[in-house]
């Protein structure tokens, strides 16, 4: 495992490319290109003000440049750097920007929602999409790109609109069961759409490709219900995160619940592994310690390892109680993900916020739990393989395979805390984000040998 330098950073956006060739990052007003092989530099773009989001293109060949407050958005051009677009919404303002599919049309949402404009790259024409909603997912894409849904809210009412990408034209438009929509989400196959409801409604509905009602879930009434959700990536599972501290996992054929996994503070399961994050200080032999000390001795001095060790059963984990008077709780399923092998499951229940549970979706049951020292703050699964990449605003990232799991000191001067990731599109490296720099972390092809060995030699 190698890491490269630090590279300075603005507001976590890094980004690699779809294709892998590239890593974008935003510094300040400035866009910088980076080789993804080398790091070296290949373009250099500035921009009109500080920039607040980025994205590329699918093709990789452009990226979006967003600055919500000027309400502007620049387009680079990584094949024709001296070729940009720049797009002001003017009054309208701008509070969202994203790519179409097809990597030519951009979607910027303007300021209250009023409305979307679809500005198109090659014929430079613009099209408005009227009553989007605001919510926290409003816009889906399917996977293969062909159709875009939208949550709309006109007299008082919910509805869903599906568009098809290639020439914006409107397919279906279907009012919806709930109260107040609060995210919508394509299945991966792209044959059914999930809506689920504000989280003061526990409810959840599965609709076709032509608007019909597939099926409707509810686990509970009367409390506050969903708060995330997740498709396995073969869209034959869909994952309920609640405020009940529980996941529940609904099948594709039937859309009726087929397990639920609870979230207990006391892990006592004799079959279930935990590992648990310690920490210790090096030896120092004060006798030999110079004074003043050499700058190596003297980081040693107060500086920590950290390895996992299996804790004995039962395992009391540490929990925070809620505050009840303050709106979104610190309770629940806030954080879940699929292995892009469909295997396991990985979940954070928010009141529990050091510990990432891990599911066997094969057996449908609990497989490991790992304790942090600190608050969780994001966990990723690796593109190609079962592996979990895990941090927690300290100086170290964490990984997760079958065969064991290890943590890593991110060898950069100062104080590098990790509070954000990214995966290369093969796995093989992923970019970690402190709030003013990142760096770029190799790892090994024969990573799940490597994770073994060094999980045996931390014992």
């Amino acid at each position: 495992m190698n890491f490269s330098e630090c590279f300075k950073l603005s507001g976590q956006l890094c980004k690699f490319s779809p294709d892998g060739k590239y890593l974008a990052s935003g510094v300040q007003y400035r866009l910088v290109v980076r080789s993804t092989d080398t790091l070296q530099i290949l373009q250099l773009f500035t921009c009109l003000d500080q920039i607040q989001h980025i994205e590329w293109s699918s093709d990789s060949l452009f990226i979006l440049c967003a600055m919500y407050k000027r309400g502007i958005v620049q387009v680079w051009s990584l094949e024709q750097p001296d070729w940009h677009c720049k797009i002001d919404e003017g009054s309208a303002g701008l509070v969202a920007s994203c790519w179409s599919p097809d990597g030519r049309h951009i979607l910027n949402t303007t300021e209250f929602h009023l409305r979307i404009t679809v500005w198109s790259l090659c014929t430079k024409s613009v099209s408005y999409i009227k009553y989007p909603k605001a919510c926290q997912q409003g816009i889906a894409f399917t996977k293969d790109g062909r159709y875009m849904a939208l949550a709309e809210r006109r007299d008082c009412k919910d509805y869903i609109s599906l568009f098809v990408c290639s020439d914006w034209q409107l397919l279906r438009h279907f009012d919806t069961e709930t109260q107040d929509t609060a995210g919508i989400e394509w299945a991966p196959n792209g044959c059914v759409l999930a809506v689920w409801d504000t989280c003061l409604e526990y409810k959840i509905l599965l609709y076709s490709l032509d608007g019909r009602l597939l099926s409707t879930y509810r686990a509970y009434e009367w409390s506050l219900g969903i708060k995330s959700v997740s498709w396995s990536p073969s869209s034959q599972f869909l994952a309920i995160g609640s405020y009940d501290e529980k996941v529940r996992i609904l099948n594709h054929v039937t859309w009726k619940k087929i397990a639920e996994f609870e979230h207990p503070i006391t892990v006592a399961n004799p079959k279930i592994v935990v590992y648990k994050e310690t920490e210790k200080s090096p030896a120092v032999e004060m006798d030999k310690l110079l004074f003043p000390p050499s700058k190596t001795e003297a980081s040693s001095l107060f500086s920590t390892k950290s390895k996992y060790e299996i804790a004995e059963l039962p395992v009391p984990l540490h929990h925070v109680k809620p505050t009840a008077d303050r709106a979104n709780p610190r309770i629940g399923v806030g954080m879940l993900a699929f292995s892009s092998d469909n295997c396991f499951l990985a979940t954070r229940n928010d009141n529990i916020p050091n510990a990432v549970w891990i599911w066997d979706m094969q057996k449908m049951k609990l497989f490991v739990v790992l304790e942090q020292l600190c608050t969780v703050q994001l966990f990723q699964w690796d593109p190609c393989r079962s592996r979990l990449a895990i941090c927690t605003a300290n100086s170290r990232v964490y990984l997760w395979s079958p065969a064991g799991c290890v943590s890593v000191q991110v060898p950069a001067e100062g104080d590098f805390q990790v509070v954000s990731l990214c995966w290369h599109s093969s796995g093989d490296s992923v970019a970690l984000m402190s709030k003013e720099n990142f760096c770029v972390c190799y790892l090994e092809r024969e990573a799940e040998e490597e994770v073994a060995a060094l999980e045996e030699s931390s014992k």
